[in-house]
């Protein structure tokens, strides 16, 4: 049976970093060795504390972006309702001390 993951065309949320490589690509006679580099699109994540790259076609660009937003705005308002229940957490604990006299 193929999970639900694996039929997905686009994903949904990916960790990392789109970034742009830009290299030379050693002809002599090629653009790249008066200064004017190759560039391709890729996505810089971290496994197990390394990074990889995956090097991405064209087409695949605009769909790995939004998957990238969407992960780091998810991340980002997980990071905000933490922050939220651990405050709210402090004042109730300062307040419960206070009024035991503690």
């Amino acid at each position: 049976m193929i999970s639900r993951l694996a039929k997905r065309k686009a994903p949904r949320v990916l960790p990392g970093s789109l970034i742009t490589l830009r290299r030379k690509c050693g002809k002599a006679n090629c653009r790249c060795a008066a200064g004017d580099p190759h560039e391709s699109s890729a996505l810089s994540y971290s496994v197990a504390g390394r990074t990889k790259m995956l090097t991405l076609r064209p087409e695949e660009v605009d769909e790995v972006a939004r998957a990238v937003a969407r992960y780091r705005k998810s991340v980002n308002d997980l990071a905000a309702e933490a922050q939220v229940e651990l405050d709210e957490l402090v004042a109730r604990v300062r307040a419960n001390r206070a009024r035991d006299g503690e």
